[in-house]
């Protein structure tokens, strides 16, 4: 870790600029999902579902599902072939569905292969064009979107049409959808939503239903650290390598100013993020942005320190109430992951 640069650097100095080709060359698992497999995938014997979901996502694969006793290899291939283009990872908060995504990515055997976020493939979109999305996605095997937004109807919908413009060549799909965390329960499910809302393409998805408890119930609980000028300064002085520093007000407008599909290259490098005299946010439109810089730390799993109001309050009551409920109680959910990290 000798190499790793030390100091501090401020993130609204950084004007990151991020081509198509690295665009698209970042979308593999992140980091934490480098090594996810079907074998370090933990199916809780509790939840047979777990362990079905994961047979069925071998076989999707091309992973060496078994054959049928007194099958052999040609009823193996027939049930395969039976499978649609597209699987559906439909089940609550924290049951491992990004794990399993990221299992079927490592597994096909396949070059042309990608994984990203909804948001990310629709930041291309918007940076590139729509058919020039097309034309560098046309003839992959496989496309896996991780939580997949059904609260933008515009994005949805180009979505929608890209992946129907694909499949016809072959291209695989497995996604999953943006499913509310610590919400009692309510929403638990959304294969219907996600169906509905995907209505030119639903018949392409075969939809998997994973039952179980969020193996991250103690991180989600609880409430983000709000830390104190002294704790906090001697937190970023003390970062073992690359720390930002930045007054939240500053950040967020800076954000407005960086596309989404480059808030990555904003965090490049870093090994921990402040954020100083946090308050809560009252446009939709940052809050949103900052949602998209949330998902990008927690992708690099960058523990962040902050003073002021906890991160779990940055959203004000009518947000969480409305269209992008889900959004912000995920965002918040990984804040309070990253403050206690």
């Amino acid at each position: 870790m000798s190499n790793v640069p030390a100091g501090i650097v401020h993130l609204t100095d950084r004007s990151p600029q991020v081509t198509g080709s690295e665009m698209v060359a970042a979308l593999v698992p992140p980091p934490q999902f480098d090594h996810a497999t079907f074998d370090t995938y933990r199916a809780d014997p509790q939840y047979p579902s777990q362990q079905a979901a994961k047979d069925l996502l071998l076989t999707f694969s091309g992973a060496g599902a078994t054959a049928p006793r007194g099958g052999g290899l040609f009823r193996r291939r027939e049930k395969s072939a039976q499978l649609k283009p597209g699987v559906y990872l439909d089940g609550g908060f924290g049951v491992g569905k990004t794990h399993l995504l990221a299992a079927i990515y490592h597994a096909v055997p396949a070059r042309r292969k990608y994984f990203g976020s909804f948001i990310e493939y629709t930041a291309l979109v918007g940076a590139l064009g729509y058919q020039q999305t097309v034309a560098l996605f046309r003839g992959a095997d496989l496309l896996c979107i991780d939580e997949f937004e059904l609260d933008d109807p515009g994005d949805t919908m180009v979505m929608t049409r890209l992946l129907g413009e694909l499949v016809p060549g072959g291209t695989k799909l497995a996604a999953t959808s943006n499913t509310p965390p610590n919400a009692l329960g309510e929403g638990r499910f959304a294969a219907q939503d996600f169906l509905r809302e995907i209505h030119a393409m639903a018949a392409s998805f075969q939809t998997i239903r994973i039952d179980g408890t969020d193996y991250r119930q103690r991180a989600v609980d609880g409430h983000a650290v709000a830390w104190d000028e002294e704790r906090y300064a001697e937190a970023i002085g003390g970062a073992p390598g690359l720390a930002s520093d930045d007054a939240f007000p500053d950040l967020i407008r800076h954000l407005a100013s960086v596309h989404p599909s480059r808030y990555i290259r904003l965090i490049d490098g870093l090994s921990l993020v402040g954020l100083r005299d946090v308050s809560q946010l009252t446009d939709q439109s940052a809050a949103l942005r900052f949602v998209a810089f949330v998902d990008r730390a927690y992708d690099a799993q960058l523990p962040i320190r902050a003073t002021g109001t906890p991160l779990d309050e940055v959203f004000s009551e009518d947000m969480l109430t409305g269209g992008y409920r889900k959004k912000y109680l995920r965002a918040i959910s990984r804040l309070v992951a990253l403050t206690h990290a």
